[in-house]
């Protein structure tokens, strides 16, 4: 089992579930290049993490993320070169490569403004459950930089369509955490009293399910992306096949013919 012990966000595991709070409520949870770095670094480790079953992302205060520190990164990178630029925006991509590729699902939970960066983090989440606050918008546009950034011209239009995701991109603009439901962004939108307890019951019915498929479909969904459908048939049926020989199938079938609860692995 890893040891984790970022100082710039708050850690902590209790029964599978990892949760991580972004921990700067005086400036909406702003990212600065340290968090950056200790969120990418982070969801690297927890591959190799079996103690971890489902990561839950989440803020403190009244924001989940406002993106990018103004002063502590955008003020910063104007004193950089193309080198130096690139790499800063290569280890923000490489944080949402590590979210993506993570065999655990990450559970986005939105307690408030989710902006820039921040609605990249959400957007790279497995599932998103939100708090009526959790108003979104990629704002990139509004201060001079493309909408296509950690992934969102990629992620955007396979969940809200092509069409709705460059309004969304070319815009900048917020839209309510109603809206992002109703065009697919969210997953569920619960009230702010609710949002604790309907995010720690999903995430305990993920980390109490059979991890090795769970993490073999996020696999598949991702692969899926750019297959056709006669290489995404084929490739769901070696998936299949590799699931079967997994206890966990023995184990689901046992426990249906004995009429209790499966325990998986």
């Amino acid at each position: 089992m890893a040891v984790l012990k970022p100082t710039s966000f708050l850690y902590e595991v209790k029964d599978g579930v990892a949760t991580i709070t972004l921990n700067r409520p005086d400036r909406l949870n702003a990212l600065t290049f340290e968090v950056y770095r200790e969120l990418t670094d982070t969801f690297a480790v927890l591959r190799n993490d079996a103690g971890v079953r489902v990561v839950v992302i989440t803020g403190a205060g009244r924001a989940f993320c406002s993106g990018g520190d103004v002063h502590d990164i955008i003020g910063e990178l104007f004193a950089r070169d193309m080198e130096g630029l690139l790499e800063f925006t290569r280890m923000t991509c490489e944080l949402i490569n590590n979210m993506r590729t993570l065999p655990q699902p990450i559970i986005a939970k939105l307690n408030g403004t989710t902006a820039g960066a921040g609605a990249c983090i959400a957007l790279a989440a497995d599932i998103r459950i939100a708090s009526e606050a959790a108003k979104i918008a990629f704002l990139f546009v509004k201060v001079g930089l493309s909408g296509a950034d950690m992934g969102a011209a990629y992620l955007l239009p396979r969940f809200v369509g092509l069409a709705k995701a460059t309004e969304l991109l070319y815009t900048g603009d917020f839209i309510s955490a109603n809206e992002a439901e109703r065009i697919g962004l969210y997953n569920q939108v619960v009230t702010a009293d609710q949002l604790d307890n309907v995010c720690s019951e999903f995430a305990a019915r993920l980390a109490a399910g059979p991890a090795f498929a769970l993490g073999k479909t996020k696999q598949m969904l991702n692969r899926e992306l750019d297959m056709d459908l006669h290489a995404a048939l084929e490739s769901e049926a070696q998936a299949q096949a590799i699931c079967m020989q997994h206890p966990d199938y023995r184990e689901a079938y046992e426990a249906f013919v004995s009429k209790r609860k499966p325990t998986f692995e």
